[in-house]
């Protein structure tokens, strides 16, 4: 079959897919849809197709990105619109089938968005959902909007067009055309990935390997996940693009293995390509040939970093090692080799096919193109978002995220994952890109973004990310394996209130000689969560040290807790709860708290009905 014959099967699959004979059902089921019930949305609609009380098709569909209105729910009946319905309960959804797949009606209450360009009775078009204000879906481009199982999906909206360009151009044109695009690597470093290609292309070797690097190890990232679940061959049309641009003929993806449905998703994918002659041997004809094997990884975050997971594919311990030799020179098995992320490798299909100056328009001077985050923590609308490299912060947490529950106020945004800093208010007006981000102490990094507002204590959050990086430090060179360790010692003794005058020189020395000594970028990194803490936050800091206090009351060893006796009704449900029988009184009379016995838990706090516990 040739690419001509793929291409009208695929077309003729996708006219029946848009123009439905039935209602068509589009079911968010990536992780998190499935978290948030869609899986037992989906078994109801089998059940009642089963039944024969419904006549619809089903499709299981990737996210959108919305997570914040999860599940999502997508219904189309022939000759109208298709309307997004989102946060149907598990136990509302027999309900909704009855109205909305077999009666055909609108549930106003439940609907989001019309999937066209015009609105409804009073419900927006998708493309004005002020979360989508300001995004340009590259990456995303297909997440949510097909079936990621079926691959005639992908190839009808413009898959694998680009890999079939790629195999008549010469492959210096094809490196050519992504260095002058700009993309730079998404991984975290952001070196430019043209150049990259550029030095393994130029290597001398009968053997190269490239590899995907999918191991996602950020706490609230989810960025690859999401895209490998949603759109599986994006990733793999741009691995056989840049495998060709480099003369590789092995390819590895790395996937972590707490990713099983990405996992499922490639592999179908892989097998499908293999099937329609876009993988394996003489490639539509070309004479290139490449294969794909996928190695799962055992969820250690070191083996993010591009050494350490090349030892890992190769079947030793995940550790860092020194370089040059970099791996173009010499990678896995000692052969040339190429490694990019996930969301790099989804960009170049596009790139392609729709030329370096198309995607260069996107970005700034120096960072072009988009970039996805996973938008977390403190924000109305959380989710998975792309925009172009340049936009403010302010634009991220404002106006796509829709700013901070419950009219508390901003506090900081954590970028880069547990190798950022936490960035306080005075960088909203700043541009989010490669070098603005430097400048303040803080990594583009894969693209994790934490919200935090009033109530978050910076002491605690350099403390998580610290215990979080000192765990998973390979060990391997003092500097981090012991720095780290002394780093969150500190911390913790001032979150305890054992901190003393000069922890926070000490910090600070301690922070940069782990910058400047580490083997690796995971430990020269690991201390920016706690130099931007002392940068932008020292007075936090003082507070726990001077005052024994901590201004957020979140470190509980800090605070202190009493019963306003105006306001206790002496129900007893603090002394019920209270761990260590110091909350006590006689029933229906005040009661109070035992200071010498008071262990600063707060389930007293929790317990109580009529807000009678003051926390100090």
């Amino acid at each position: 079959m040739t690419f001509d014959e793929v291409k009208q099967k695929a077309a003729s699959r996708w006219s029946g897919f848009q123009t439905p004979k039935r209602p068509r059902i589009l079911l968010g089921a990536g992780t998190c849809g499935r978290a948030a019930g869609a899986s037992d949305i989906a078994q109801l609609i089998r059940a009642a197709a089963e039944a024969g009380s419904v006549d619809a098709d089903l499709y299981e569909v990737g996210c959108l990105g919305l997570c914040y209105a999860e599940p999502l729910v997508e219904v189309a009946h022939p000759g109208g619109p298709s309307i997004l319905y989102s946060g149907i309960a598990p136990e509302d959804a027999e309900a909704f089938i009855a109205d909305c797949i077999v009666g055909g009606k609108m549930r106003t209450d439940a609907a989001l968005a019309v999937m066209s360009d015009e609105g409804l009775d009073g419900v927006p078009p998708f493309r004005e959902l002020p979360m989508l204000e300001g995004q340009v879906r590259i990456t995303l481009r297909n997440c949510g909007r097909i079936d990621p199982t079926d691959i005639d999906h992908y190839i009808a909206r413009g898959g694998y067009s680009a890999l079939s360009k790629a195999l008549q151009m010469d492959r210096d044109n094809v490196v050519g055309e992504v260095k002058d695009s700009g993309l730079r690597g998404r991984g975290g470093a952001g070196f430019p990935t043209g150049l990259k290609w550029e030095f393994c292309a130029k290597a001398p070797s009968s053997e190269k390997y490239l590899i995907c690097n999918a191991d996602e190890g950020d706490p609230g990232a989810f960025m690859d996940r999401s895209v490998l679940e949603s759109d599986p061959h994006s990733v793999l049309e741009g691995m056989c693009i840049a495998a060709y641009a480099i003369a590789a003929s092995r390819g590895y993806i790395y996937v972590r293995a707490e990713y099983p449905l990405a996992i499922e998703r490639l592999t179908l994918g892989i097998r499908k390509m293999h099937e329609y002659g876009l993988l394996g041997d003489n490639i539509l004809g070309s004479g290139f040939s490449f294969d794909i094997k996928i190695q799962e990884g055992a969820g250690a975050f070191v083996c993010g970093e591009e050494t350490a997971l090349m030892a890992s594919i190769e079947g030793r311990r995940g550790m860092p090692r020194t370089r040059p030799p970099f791996p173009a020179e010499r990678g896995l098995f000692g052969k040339p080799t190429n490694i990019n992320n996930v969301e790099t490798l989804a960009a170049v299909p596009e790139i392609i096919a729709r030329g370096s100056g198309w995607y260069s328009q996107f970005g700034t001077e120096k960072s072009k193109g988009t970039k996805t985050f996973a938008l977390a923590g403190k924000v109305l609308r959380t989710g998975l978002i792309e925009v172009p490299l340049g936009t403010t912060l302010d634009k991220i947490v404002f106006g796509i995220g829709g700013g901070i529950p419950e009219g508390k106020e901003f506090k900081a945004v954590q970028t880069g994952g547990p190798s950022g800093g936490c960035l306080p208010a005075q960088f909203l007006d700043s541009p989010v890109d490669y070098e603005t981000l430097a400048q303040a102490g803080s990594i583009m990094g894969s693209g994790g973004m934490i919200v935090m507002d009033e109530d978050t204590c910076i002491v605690d959050i350099a403390r998580y990310f610290t215990e979080f990086t000192k765990e998973e430090s390979c060990g391997q060179c003092a500097p981090c394996r012991l720095g780290t360790t002394q780093m969150l010692q500190i911390l913790t003794d001032i979150s305890a209130g054992r901190g003393q005058p000069g922890d926070i020189e000490l910090l600070q020395e301690v922070a940069e000689s782990v910058k400047a000594a580490s083997l690796c970028g995971l430990g020269q990194t690991a201390p920016n969560p706690v130099i931007t803490a002392i940068r932008y936050f020292r007075d936090e800091l003082d507070a726990h040290i001077a005052e024994r206090r901590c201004p957020a009351r979140v470190c509980t060893q800090l605070l202190t807790y009493r019963i306003d006796p105006e306001k206790c009704t002496g129900c007893t449900a603090c002394a019920r709860v209270c761990p260590t029988g110091a909350a006590h009184g006689e029933p229906k009379q005040p009661h109070v708290i035992d200071q010498d016995k008071c262990i600063s838990c707060g389930a007293c706090a929790e317990k109580c009905r009529f807000d009678a516990i003051v926390v100090e």
